[in-house]
């Protein structure tokens, strides 16, 4: 395979990667790393590529696992998931301060979830991956993706409906 054919094969995707790895490494700067790490492999390892029958799951799969490693390193110590891809232009200002704090309770709840919660969540919710494609990356079962993402969304669900009701008798 030559440069042109990689860049052709990869560029469908090679965004997702930066936010998977966005979402997982929180800096930019991580993540722009990490993405790159992840194509040099890719290159490193183009002639198998084709057997692959989804390069970009198998490329989704290397970028959760180098984050997952950078995550786990010393240097890493200080990074921590977040989640801040959401904001609503045509709202009123106090809809938007209080969809503001309501998202930052949900960021608090995602961050509390355990981590195969978090990462079904990122992928389900914010990448938009179907659950084949999601059991595929990680490796699960697609009925115990659904459970997962089931339970992950039902408990953010009550701990922000225990925020918003707090105090009230």
């Amino acid at each position: 395979m030559n440069q042109q054919e990689f860049i052709k094969l990869i560029s469908p995707f090679k965004d997702k990667l930066f936010r998977m790895a966005k979402r997982l490494l929180v800096s930019t700067e991580e993540a722009e790393d990490a993405t790159q790490e992840v194509l040099v492999k890719l290159w490193n390892n183009n002639e198998v590529l084709s057997k692959y029958s989804s390069v970009e799951a198998f490329a989704m799969t290397i970028t959760k696992n180098y984050c997952l490693d950078q995550l786990k390193s010393k240097r890493a110590s200080n990074l921590q998931i977040v989640h801040s891809n959401y904001t609503d232009n045509a709202a009123s200002v106090q809809k938007q301060i209080e969809d503001k704090d309501s998202w930052n309770w949900v960021e608090k709840i995602i961050e509390t979830l355990p981590e195969q919660q978090r990462l079904i969540i990122q992928m389900r919710d914010v990448e938009e991956y179907e659950f084949a494609e999601i059991a595929q990356i990680l490796d699960m079962n697609e009925t115990a993706v659904r459970v997962a993402l089931s339970r992950a969304r039902k408990e953010i669900r009550e701990q922000l409906v225990k925020k918003h009701n707090y105090g009230i008798a």
